[in-house]
């Protein structure tokens, strides 16, 4: 069975740091993309970061560059979102996913999301 296990989140004054978590099971973490997503109330869900496997390149929305660093740890299969200067826009519910495109499929497993609440 796979899981994804988000944690981390909290409520956070502004200009705060976080360092949000994701553990998953029951994949060949190493082989897999892993992306963070984040959906504030009434929006659509919307991607903040992706790794690809082996860490080799890292992609940012426009919006999240600059204050969002996306890193993994394959020997602990977890993948980590640091949150820096954060401000209240960045209230959300935060997602990891995971995605591995083989030749005739492409798996892709979500998290259940940590909540973030930035407020003074």
């Amino acid at each position: 069975q796979v899981q994804l296990v988000e944690s981390g989140g909290g409520l956070v004054q502004p200009g705060g740091s976080l360092r949000l978590s994701c553990v998953a099971s029951g994949i060949t973490f190493s082989r897999y993309t892993m992306s963070w997503y984040r959906q504030a109330p009434e929006k659509e869900r919307e991607l903040v970061a992706t790794i690809t496997s082996a860490g080799e390149r890292t992609n940012y929305a426009d919006a999240m560059k600059g204050r969002f660093t996306i890193s993994r740890d394959d020997a602990k299969n977890t993948v980590y979102l640091q949150i820096n200067n954060l401000k209240p826009e960045d209230t959300a519910v935060y997602y990891c996913n995971a995605e591995w495109t083989g030749r005739a499929h492409t798996n892709i497993h979500w998290g259940q999301g940590t909540q973030v609440t930035v407020s003074s």
